[in-house]
């Protein structure tokens, strides 16, 4: 158990502010709002448990994220819960306010369903970059790799989303031929 009056209330103060950021990272590695929601609380007590740990040097949304991290890769070698495949049950509405802006809304969810069926490592990787605007070198620490796997992470996710758009485009264009006729 853990005695809040032993922790300093700036730690706790950077924990909470921080929360948003590391369920957003716990729902990209996930793809489960409720696998996120674990993920993000088991991440703040863990960062309690060992505080001392999070004083590196490095600042605390990147040792957050970080330890999110090693717990997703914990539970998933320990209970082999993760197969190869899509992502269905996690909800863009999750994400994105849907009533800001109608037509920002629409595009958003697109792109996030174009995200989403990219694998594991690069959904993260665009998550941390785009997303969270983490710096390359910092997403590299945060994702325990080096600099150069967190740029071709990127490359290779930027071709994949290029290529889903490509694909989406001919499916539309023989969809409109095939009214057409």
């Amino acid at each position: 158990m853990i005695l809040t009056r032993n922790i300093p209330r700036s730690l706790r103060s950077e924990i909470v502010r921080y929360i948003p950021a590391i369920w957003g990272f716990a729902l990209s590695i996930s793809g489960d709002p409720d696998t996120a929601d674990d993920l993000t609380q088991t991440t703040c007590l863990r960062a309690l448990e060992k505080q001392d740990q999070l004083v590196t040097g490095s600042p605390v949304v990147v040792r957050l994220i970080a330890i999110c991290r090693s717990i997703w890769i914990d539970e998933r070698r320990a209970e082999s819960i993760r197969k190869t495949g899509g992502l269905h049950t996690a909800a863009a509405a999750d994400l994105i306010d849907l009533r800001e802006d109608p037509e920002k809304s629409i595009f958003a969810l697109q792109v996030y369903a174009k995200i989403m069926k990219l694998p594991e490592a690069q959904r993260a990787t665009v998550e941390l970059v785009y997303v969270q605007q983490f710096t390359y070198t910092e997403a590299a620490n945060i994702l325990d790799v080096p600099v150069g796997t967190v740029m071709s992470r990127l490359s290779t996710a930027r071709a994949a989303l290029a290529g889903l758009n490509a694909a989406e485009d001919r499916r539309m264009a023989r969809t409109a031929s095939c009214r057409r006729t």
